[in-house]
């Protein structure tokens, strides 16, 4: 799929999810889970344990249902693992020049994470079409919103402190879609096995996004 085409995707999604864990068990079943609660993009997130293999059985078990991504992408040799094992986008908690070029080379949508205006101006000086607002709990959605004053044409995707309760206020502010991972990621759940659990949480984040795209009442 062309770095474009997953762009859409994620943006008409509005979510996205973060699977990091301590253990590899049970995440291929989680990714399951909560795609059917509608999330149409998950992350594995390259300091979780086998993430490559993570990406290559999610890709298998969910064929079209969902994008899967590599995240915490932290350099350009594990850009290109990641890709090799099938991510279909590439998340970076900051900003590096040859990750963006690496994803730009096989035609991935790559996810910088800026913060400050200068480094969106940096990573909008890259081509980059999705920026990773990250940690998006220091502003808020108030300081997503002053962003969008200058960057009025960037897609943001805030990251860190993002919840099913407050990913609404998000999408009022302005994002593009929001990344949530530990607040959807219910570990208790995963151990237990209550898969349910997770499709739920996820249902709710989309119903979140739904309502914080809504017009304004007049």
């Amino acid at each position: 799929m062309a770095a474009r085409d997953s762009l859409a995707r994620i943006c008409e999604c509005g979510a996205v999810a973060i699977i990091r864990a301590r253990a590899s068990t049970g995440l291929v079943e989680a990714a399951q889970a909560l795609t059917a609660g509608g999330i149409e993009a998950l992350e594995f997130t390259m300091n979780t344990p086998e993430a490559l293999r993570l990406i290559e059985d999610a890709r298998q078990a969910l064929g079209d249902d969902a994008l899967v991504g590599a995240g915490t992408v932290l350099d350009a040799p594990a850009a290109e693992r990641a890709i090799q094992a099938g991510a279909q986008f590439l998340v970076l908690p900051g900003l590096n020049r040859g990750v963006v070029e690496m994803a730009h080379k096989h035609d991935v949508l790559v996810v910088p994470g800026a913060l400050t205006p200068s480094e969106m101006m940096t990573a909008w000086g890259w081509n980059v079409e999705l920026i990773k607002v990250f940690p998006a709990s220091l502003g808020g959605p108030a300081y997503l919103r002053a962003l969008l004053g200058p960057f009025s044409e960037a897609r943001l995707v805030p990251t860190g402190g993002v919840s099913v309760e407050n990913a609404a206020e998000y999408l009022r502010a302005g994002a593009a879609a929001v990344a949530v991972g530990g607040k959807l990621l219910d570990q208790d759940a995963i151990l237990r096995g209550d898969f349910t659990r997770l499709e739920a949480l996820a249902g709710q984040l989309i119903a979140a996004v739904h309502e914080g795209r809504k017009e304004p009442a007049a």
